[in-house]
């Protein structure tokens, strides 16, 4: 192994300049990047990694794919953000590309996924009062244990991680939890009040955790006898990312409604998307939501480029392929530290046993052998980089897996 970084050494000044004028709520590896490409990054030093990541699916068409580049720059000279006040010629073609390829009837266009999870709750709470007839103030909404929806006091108010909620309550009431994958427990917790589920179809932060097969049509035919919605977020399992355009297209489900953000932004820019169908989606009249920034011309420009991208490259049928090379090749390594790996298409999630090093220091090999990527949970490494990427470039993560572990005492 070559080019470790020390505990001793200096640290960058980009490094000591985050430290000293930033709030102290991220504990990034210690590699300053100044370029990417592809499925390449590159530090301050000159130094080539892997990007196995994908900042978390947001780069999903690796950096600075020409076709998405193009677009950006193309709209940002002719007209970047006006505001809803008025109506752009990009929004429409964009809204109507999203839902044409989603199946839904009707598109809401956000910034962050967190903006696009509220979204959501607000549509499922006003169809709870106004169409099933719940009374005010009482509606309700099943979510799974482990979730991860966004940062924002509602959302961290509905998480089951102790960490994301100590110190920023008191927290919406209305929400009830049950185990993942128990669709009998699912179907306990939904009562008279209860307006909407809101599931992710495989759980990314809790360590990429894949439900039993067939939870999602239970879920599906347990709402729709119910008189419930079925709201999912594919935030981070949507465009392509496990092999399907969404995850939920691999049990044939279709939700009532639907969270889309990270890859829509093309790796460039900031773009979600709540989408419905025509009578959720109704219950938003003029002066109940908005955003500034929601539906800019510079975004929609972005999103329907980037949805173009998948289709024409193929990339969710190449995140299937390439899905299975990565997991087969890490379960060939038969280390004994690695307990499982798990995932679906290029999200993927090794997960290590307790009494070896931490994911972190994983991590921090894999680091020095010319991979990025990062842990959850203190025990998942995850492995989920652009779908661009190629065969020889998953047989070098694939050995650069190998010898972290050495390295970190396998």
């Amino acid at each position: 192994m070559n080019d470790r970084l020390h505990a001793t050494a200096a640290p960058h000044p980009a490094i000591e300049l985050e430290r000293r004028w930033g709030a102290d709520n991220y504990h990034p590896l210690p590699v300053v990047l100044t370029r990417g490409e592809g499925v390449w990054l590159w530090d301050s030093a000159g130094r080539r990694y892997l990007d196995m990541m994908s900042a978390y699916s947001a780069v999903s068409f690796g950096h600075g794919h020409p076709a998405l580049v193009a677009a950006l720059v193309e709209q940002a000279g002719r007209l970047a953000v006006t505001s809803r006040a008025f109506h752009s010629d990009r929004l429409g073609p964009f809204l109507e590309r999203l839902c044409m390829l989603t199946g839904m009837d009707r598109a809401l266009p956000m910034n962050s996924g967190a903006e696009a999870v509220e979204t959501a709750l607000k549509a499922a709470r006003k169809w709870g009062y106004k169409v099933k007839g719940i009374a005010a103030g009482r509606a309700r909404i099943v979510v799974a244990a482990g979730n991860f929806a966004g940062r924002t006091t509602t959302i961290v108010g509905f998480s089951s991680e102790a960490q994301y909620r100590d110190g920023f309550g008191p927290f919406a009431p209305g929400f009830d939890t049950v185990p993942f994958g128990d669709a009998a427990a699912l179907e306990a917790a939904i009562g008279d009040d209860t307006c909407a589920v809101l599931l992710e179809p495989i759980q990314g932060e809790a360590g990429i955790v894949v439900p039993p097969p067939g939870y999602l049509r239970a879920a599906r035919e347990i709402c729709t006898r119910r008189g419930v919605l079925l709201i999912c977020d594919e935030i981070q399992t949507g465009l392509g990312r496990t092999g399907r355009r969404l995850a939920l297209d691999h049990e044939g489900v279709v939700p009532d409604g639907l969270t889309l953000g990270k890859a829509l932004g093309g790796g460039l820019l900031p773009v979600s998307a709540f989408l419905a169908r025509a009578d959720v989606m109704a219950q938003f009249t003029p002066g109940d939501h908005g955003s500034t920034f929601g539906g800019n011309p510079l975004a929609a420009a972005v999103g329907l480029a980037a949805l173009d991208v998948m289709e024409r490259e193929g990339l969710a049928e190449r995140a299937a392929a390439s899905g299975e090379r990565l997991m087969a090749g890490l379960r060939a390594l038969a280390h004994p530290a690695v307990r499982e790996v798990r995932g679906r298409g290029l999200l993927v999630g090794v997960e290590l046993a307790p009494d070896f090093a931490s994911a972190r220091v994983v991590c921090e090999a894999l680091m020095a052998e010319g991979v990025l990527t990062k842990d959850t949970h203190g025990t998942v490494v995850r492995l989920a980089p652009p779908l661009v990427i190629a065969p020889a470039q998953i047989d070098f993560a694939v050995a650069a897996f190998a010898s972290a572990l050495r390295a970190c005492g396998g």
